[in-house]
């Protein structure tokens, strides 16, 4: 019996919540939020329900907290160096990693790599993270809406919000249209980003490159056959929606809000020896 208990007493130790969480966003990836439950856990974790519950309170506290560490690594200002960052300067924000998915980032979870620069920089090194997070992790999107639109005062929804928050007020914008502003930001970021996951169990997401590409050319060969006299812009850009990328189709969009931001609030020219005020 002696061995047997000491053995157990290790468990006890070993079993930490970022151990917890750590398997709960592994069975998520595996097989979807249906398959994280109390038994897949104990299973994997060799442990009991009660050691569990020990460290989370419930199933919606862990999502929650699954959901926060992948955001959190994410926006990682400072990532792990990859073979992609090894001349970091010439990394750039918009620079691609080797391999990149057309259907949304770089293979596996590869960020790019945060580099000092403008607020607008750290907007979008915000959006690409939790672009590819997204991509590598079909959960992810479905469980980002829940936790904006259930729990705004949660962990999740304050990361990104500050995250996109803090370069907002660097850009000049007033603080009456603090909210307002970041608050366009999130919800592009949101929707976009759901666009591209695929679901898990959905036979009619392309499942690879190969399905992309025949999807989108079934889809471009149909818009080309409309009527051109009741879709002619539809007809027109039919070609470009063959051949785009969702990445780069995302940034652009970023960027185009970025552009109204700074159109509606241009930053104020210096005198030449004048300091100007911090923004706010």
């Amino acid at each position: 019996m002696a061995p047997r208990t000491r053995q157990s007493e290790r468990r006890r130790q070993v079993l930490t919540r970022e151990r917890i969480i750590e398997t709960a966003v592994e069975l998520l990836d595996a097989q979807g939020e249906d398959a994280l439950t109390v038994r897949a856990l104990t299973s994997r974790l060799a442990t009991g329900s009660g050691a569990i519950y020990w460290h989370i309170g419930n199933m919606s506290e862990l999502l929650e907290a699954a959901t926060d560490a992948v955001v959190a690594t994410a926006l990682d200002p400072h990532p792990a160096e990859t073979a992609q960052d090894a001349h970091p300067a010439e990394t750039t924000l918009d620079a691609r990693p080797a391999e990149t998915s057309r259907a949304g980032g770089p293979a596996g979870s590869v960020r790019v790599r945060e580099t000092a620069g403008t607020p607008q920089d750290d907007i979008r090194a915000v959006a690409l993270g939790l672009f590819d997070a997204v991509t590598a992790h079909s959960w992810l999107a479905a469980q980002l809406a829940t936790q904006f639109t259930r729990n705004p005062w949660g962990p999740v929804t304050l990361r990104i919000f500050e995250r996109i928050g803090r370069p907002v007020r660097a850009l000049g914008v007033p603080r009456a249209d603090w909210f307002t502003t970041a608050s366009t930001l999130v919800h592009y970021l949101l929707g976009a980003t759901t666009q591209t996951r695929q679901s898990a169990g959905d036979d009619t997401a392309p499942a690879s490159e190969a399905d992309r590409a025949a999807f989108l050319d079934t889809a471009s060969s149909a818009w080309q056959e409309l009527d051109p006299d009741d879709y002619p812009f539809i007809r027109a850009i039919a070609e470009q929606m063959r051949d785009h990328d969702d990445r780069e189709q995302f940034l652009t969009g970023i960027d185009l809000v970025l552009t109204g931001i700074t159109t509606l609030h241009p930053a104020p020219a210096a005198k030449p020896g004048e300091r100007l005020p911090s923004p706010g």
